[in-house]
């Protein structure tokens, strides 16, 4: 299904598009630099040891299904305080498909342990091995890419792994080369630890196997107050590149699903504390849960704002009629990660297909979506001077764009700048489950991390993105963010431009390379 988002924008689909669109954006460039307009001048503080400082962004999140969600305020620290120990609260997926799950612990002194459990199946019953890393990390500065987010450098001391079975062994064996499988493999016995790398010893084993710990090149650590009292905090690191060969050296500009504090979490987490007892010897085994059958009838919504590869913020709203076979889905962007400052939204429909049982991830269901129409609003001055600056034809007709009013794709069969063609079709994965509260979820497929095209059966995701809840109630969207106060940015309403121009103008590009219209 070719999502709306604006991580799909693809120049890489389009590669014949690239030198109009560089050019486009070299004109903005130069407009920014005429007008006096300092593109790099980001009111992020570059951050030192010796003055850290507290500084919490707040929003007060307008949920669409109030039955659903209970009212909180959430901050996030930056820099972000990591001290104590993240648990994962489901089995993880991961592109591949991997499954496991994450116990990770932080120390004052800057010492982390991390522990990494794998399984063979996506419920997380049946472990292969389990990862404990030793190592290091560092603080740096805020992203200048992913707005809210801090820059981390780590540096590995210890990787031990534990097989946890003969059979674990074999599967294990035959994902790695053969020097690997008799260097170490042969040297393991099944339940004891066995040190893969330290100081002195190489890690190419590991880079065979998939390890990496880039995920911690990008930081974000969140926490919702409840207003009747009590806190869950949310550990948001570095996404995961679904490209497995780019995975071991891919710096990070989105996050993986959050780990939550295991002080502070949701209750009832029964994963939680599985996780957290959990040892290297001793994998947490989860329960079974049976899955939801795929039912899409209704109105779907996001529970957060959403963070997405380059620079991307944003809300979805999908619904479905099974009877007709027919979809649509609202995309709300915006260039903060409270979701408070809105560029532009996007309507996309169409109709779809359910397929088969996915023979990679339990649970799961193929799916194939075809898109038929895209209407877009400019929510604010950039992005409608960008695209009334497209080739004539090319995205709706020239000098067409207002702010606050909906265009119409269909004339010029899609937007080339927004890398938007239809009528398009693409191969998608659904998963649906229930949450603590017995509330069902929905997962779609994760986009591809390069910006990429599912446009075949073999290009289908094996991971999902951030879940979405079902709505019993058809309720009018209301903005998200609403409330919002920075301590972090202080900086006059110029300021706030320059950081709408450097989303737009310098990543520009690189956003639109993962937009895509369902």
């Amino acid at each position: 299904m070719k999502s709306a988002e604006t991580g799909n924008m693809s120049n890489v689909r389009f590669n014949h598009l690239l030198r109009g669109a560089c050019l486009m954006w070299f004109w903005q460039a130069v407009f920014a630099f005429e007008t006096g307009n300092k593109l790099w001048e980001v009111p992020t503080p570059h951050f030192a040891s010796s003055s850290y400082h507290n500084a919490s962004w707040h929003w007060e999140p307008y949920s669409e299904c109030h039955h659903l969600m209970e009212r909180a305020r959430i901050s996030a620290d930056i820099p972000p305080r990591l001290d104590g120990t993240w648990v994962s609260t489901r089995c993880e997926i991961r592109p591949g498909p991997e499954f496991l799950t994450r116990s990770y612990t932080f120390h004052t002194s800057r010492q982390f342990r991390a522990l990494q459990h794998y399984y063979t199946d996506s419920n997380c019953e049946a472990p292969i091995y389990s990862l404990i890393i030793k190592g290091r990390i560092r603080l740096r500065q805020a992203s200048w890419i992913t707005h809210g987010g801090t820059e981390g450098e780590h540096h590995l001391s210890k990787v031990g792994i534990v097989v946890h079975s003969l059979t674990a062994m074999q599967r294990l064996a035959s994902r790695l080369p053969q020097i690997c499988v008799d260097l170490t493999l042969s040297r393991m016995v099944p339940g004891k630890l066995h040190e893969m790398y330290n100081t002195r010893a190489g890690r190419g084993c590991l880079v065979a196997m998939g390890f990496s710990m880039m995920e911690m090149g990008l930081i974000r650590v969140e926490t919702r107050h409840h207003y009747h009292g009590g806190k869950v905090q949310e550990l948001f690191l570095g996404d995961i590149h679904t490209d497995w060969t780019q995975r071991t050296h891919y710096r990070p500009t989105g996050y993986q699903q959050p780990l939550q504090n295991a002080m502070h979490h949701i209750h009832p987490c029964p994963v939680c504390a599985l996780v957290y007892r959990s040892s290297e010897h001793r994998p947490p085994l989860l329960s079974h849960s049976p899955t939801a059958p795929l039912s899409l009838d209704g109105l779907w919504v996001s529970h957060r704002c959403e963070a997405r590869p380059a620079v991307l913020f944003l809300t979805r709203e999908f619904t479905f009629k099974p009877n007709k076979h027919a979809w649509e889905g609202t995309y709300r962007h915006y260039s903060d990660p409270a979701c408070s400052q809105p560029t532009f939204t996007l309507r996309a429909s169409g109709h779809y297909a359910q397929g088969n049982p996915s023979p990679k991830v339990s649970g799961a269901v193929e799916l194939v979506f075809k898109v038929t129409q895209v209407k877009v609003t400019a929510l604010e001055a950039s992005t409608a001077k960008m695209l009334n600056r497209a080739r004539p034809g090319k995205c709706g007709w020239p000098g067409d764009w207002e702010i606050g009013v909906e265009r119409d794709l269909a004339p010029t069969d899609g937007c080339t700048v927004l890398g938007i063609k239809l009528p398009h079709k693409e191969y998608e994965l659904f998963k649906t489950e229930l949450n603590h509260r017995k509330n069902l979820l929905l997962f779609t497929g994760e986009r591809p991390t390069d910006g990429s095209n599912p446009d075949r059966p073999q290009r289908r995701p094996t991971s999902f993105q951030a879940p979405m809840v079902l709505c019993s109630e058809r309720e009018t969207p209301p903005t998200y963010g609403s409330g919002f106060n920075s301590k972090q940015v202080q900086s006059t309403a110029s300021g706030t431009e320059r950081l709408a121009e450097l989303v737009i103008l310098v990543f520009g590009l690189t956003m639109f390379n993962y937009f895509c219209v369902y």
